[in-house]
């Protein structure tokens, strides 16, 4: 079980298997040994994250994950949808909120709210969710989105892979400006719930949920859904999630590792930085093939 010395030319792999086999060595070996069974056995690999995940510029190896077969799915909360629809306007996202707080200008920038609103507002008569609308203003909108590649919303739109955005409202900056609607807001959000339902359900028998930065939203729309999965009857059994962050809150801990696979499955925590931790796995991932 102990760990063994590098000799200076292992590849990740190699690296990997020198890990102890103990703890979070044994645990990451897990976590890419159900990836890949899932991805093998076209069993749903759902990626939910936080708004830090896009923020520390993790969206190009989401996307390459996306292009090898390792996403079938994205969930994000509000805050992930709006730095990753500003990293593909702008090449950059997020704000000194101190700087601009007192002043009354934190959030108020008027592009993200102008072009993700319009999107939206949308979603009233084409009835579908908020990720398929952002992905394809996204796409669509090439001249006022040159980053579009380095995009999570825009890559899986092309890739037809869902993205579901879970809104809290008033949480987001966009939500402060004239151009929000509560009635678009609620019932985009809602259709990507039940698509995510749907989604969900096909963890069983061996499909993969990350939680990947998010402390309380989507944990809690997890564990709904799963409930929502079993009610009408359906099995879902013997998956596994895995919860990575900085440290492991109560949420991710309960909702997302305890609960959903106390009778069945497994559940794996990793705690680090998300800007080393997913390359690391996604390295893995692409290694093993």
């Amino acid at each position: 079980m102990f760990g063994k010395a590098p000799d200076g030319s292992d590849n990740v792999l190699g690296f990997i298997s020198r890990l102890p086999r103990i703890l979070a060595g044994e645990s990451l070996r897990n976590l890419v040994r159900a990836i890949n069974y899932a991805r093998a056995s076209n069993k749903a690999i759902i990626w939910g994250m936080g708004g830090h995940v896009i923020k520390v510029g993790l969206g190009p190896i989401i996307n390459d994950l996306m292009q090898h077969g390792f996403v079938t799915a994205v969930a994000m909360n509000g805050s992930a949808a709006i730095h990753d629809f500003e990293v593909a306007m702008g090449g950059a996202t997020s704000e000194e909120v101190g700087d601009v707080l007192g002043s009354g200008k934190f959030g108020m920038v008027r592009e993200t709210a102008e072009h993700m609103n319009g999107a939206i507002n949308k979603t009233l008569e084409s009835g579908v969710g908020l990720g398929e609308a952002l992905g394809q203003a996204i796409v669509e909108g090439a001249a006022t989105f040159p980053y579009a590649n380095i995009s999570i919303l825009s890559e899986a739109w092309k890739q037809k892979i869902p993205v579901t955005v879970h809104v809290a409202v008033g949480t987001d900056t966009i939500h402060a400006h004239p151009s929000a609607s509560g009635e678009a807001l609620g019932a985009a959000s809602f259709h990507d719930f039940r698509l995510f339902s749907s989604v969900v359900r096909g963890l069983d028998g061996g499909g993969v949920y990350l939680n990947v930065g998010s402390a309380v939203l989507m944990p809690e729309v997890f564990l709904k859904a799963v409930s929502v999965v079993r009610n009408l009857g359906h099995n879902l059994e013997e998956f596994t999630t895995a919860n990575l962050d900085f440290i492991q809150h109560y949420r991710p801990t309960q909702n997302v590792l305890k609960r959903p696979t106390q009778n069945s499955g497994q559940s794996i925590a990793l705690t680090g930085h998300h800007e080393i931790m997913v390359p690391l796995i996604a390295a893995a991932l692409k290694a093993s093939l």
